[in-house]
């Protein structure tokens, strides 16, 4: 497929959607992508990393850049995007106001929970720890665990 990058032992599960427009997706070598998972680039680049695993049903939007460390897992219907909606009229439909983008990281061996959102922007560190159904607002250091809405330490 144009856009995708796969390196050896790439495991896809069933029904992953890859989408690339004007961008590209690399797959490390050894990476795992879930049943149902889908990875969406808009001129960006979304980078999973060697040995990372990505649970059923993740969706990953990239309109600036993603990457997900090496050995790095996310569990099921983890969400992670890197661009959210300009509001700043309210005059004006939302459509039509553009969007805002943040690079996210996820570090080498960070562990997300089941159902985790990552908003754009953030930084989530070396073997951080994101709890269940969190939602992260603010960046993670490294080895820190986080739970909650918003995702506070724990």
């Amino acid at each position: 497929m144009a856009g995708v990058e796969r390196g050896a032992a790439v495991r896809l599960g069933a029904g992953v959607e890859l989408e690339v427009h004007d961008g590209r997706i690399v797959l490390a070598d050894g990476c795992s992508i879930g049943d149902g998972c889908r990875l969406v680039v808009r001129g960006a680049t979304l980078e999973i990393g060697a040995g990372a695993q990505l649970g059923a049903r993740c969706t990953l939007l990239a309109h600036a850049a993603i990457r997900v460390g090496a050995q790095a897992v996310l569990g099921d219907g983890v969400m992670a995007v890197d661009f959210d909606h300009d509001t700043t009229d309210p005059e004006i439909p939302i459509r039509r106001q553009g969007h805002r983008l943040g690079p996210v990281s996820i570090g080498p061996r960070a562990r997300l929970g089941p159902g985790a959102c990552v908003l754009r922007g953030i930084t989530i560190g070396e073997d951080a720890v994101v709890g269940p159904r969190a939602v992260v607002t603010h960046d993670v250091p490294a080895g820190t665990r986080v739970e909650g809405v918003p995702a506070r330490p724990r």
